[in-house]
């Protein structure tokens, strides 16, 4: 008798995971086609990041020094990893502007007169996100290598360690995109959504290493370029793809980038999909 009155929760809770899951996926689906339908998004998805590279390149390049060297093919691979990081986490804004629309036009009000798991509306929303993320940084990833960018030029590397770096770009990006969801339901319009989700993003990602050498910096704001998520999956994805300027700091997201950059993301996971959800079930209530 015990162990069918135990078993009764654990499959309630089992059904509860799987429809989750269903419905997050219904939820990516949709948003997925929604995408296919307005070309223009994907397209200038894809413009801006490949107006970094060339502007940072080609621009800057010549007055960047990296260690020792002034050499415009060093900062070319120096530069890719910061680049790569920069879009991933730039899409935080276009998230936060999807889900504050679907606030907007009442889309979310649909979903709730469905029998469907309340969370599945963001978790689909991000995964959709993640999807054209993905299909981003594959582009821009051609782009590079068209520019000049040579993983393993100045350490060993291969197949594996460079897709382990785009698997902890994507991941990051992931995690930012939870930090989008979050300010999508707590403003009124897309339009405060797209500002919200950029005016943040430019310090976290210019005071960091992703576009000088972070050790030239003033000791307070290296400090902080050190411990910041952001650099933490830069420093990786040079040591993953072999490329110059990792940071010689002793500071350990430094000393220890993949693992620092794992635990960042995942916490940045945990706690803002933790409070988006909240958010989410206080707004359509």
């Amino acid at each position: 008798m015990s162990a069918v009155t135990d078993a009764a929760p654990a499959t309630a809770r089992q059904g509860a995971v799987v429809q989750s899951v269903r419905d997050s996926l219904v939820i990516a689906r949709r948003n997925l086609i929604r995408m296919t339908r307005i070309p223009e998004m994907i397209l200038f998805g894809l413009i801006q990041p490949i107006m970094f590279v060339v502007l940072f390149t080609y621009v800057f390049g010549g007055s960047m020094q990296i260690g020792n060297s002034a050499d415009l093919d060093v900062y070319k691979n120096f530069l890719m990893a910061g680049i790569f990081a920069q879009t991933v986490t730039f899409a935080t804004a276009s998230s936060g502007a999807g889900i504050a629309d679907d606030m907007h036009k009442g889309l979310i009000d649909r979903f709730r007169s469905l029998p469907m798991a309340r969370g599945a509306v963001l978790t689909g929303r991000t995964v959709a996100d993640l999807v054209q993320t993905a299909l981003t940084l594959f582009v821009l990833a051609i782009v590079a290598l068209l520019v000049g960018w040579r993983p393993g030029s100045v350490e060993p590397t291969n197949f594996g360690k460079i897709v382990g770096g785009f698997g902890l770009l994507l991941l990051l990006g992931y995690a930012f995109t939870w930090i989008g969801a979050l300010i999508g339901l707590s403003v009124r319009t897309p339009e405060a959504a797209t500002s919200g989700g950029l005016i943040w993003l430019f310090p976290v990602t210019f005071i960091s290493n992703a576009f000088v050498d972070s050790s030239k910096m003033t000791p307070w704001l290296r400090h902080i370029a050190e411990w910041n998520p952001f650099s933490a999956t830069v420093q990786a994805c040079r040591k993953l793809f072999g490329d110059p300027g990792l940071s010689p700091s002793d500071a350990w997201p430094m000393q220890h980038p993949v693992w620092a950059s794992l635990i960042y993301s995942i916490l940045i996971i945990v706690v803002f999909r933790t409070l988006a959800v909240r958010k989410y079930r206080r707004a359509t209530s």
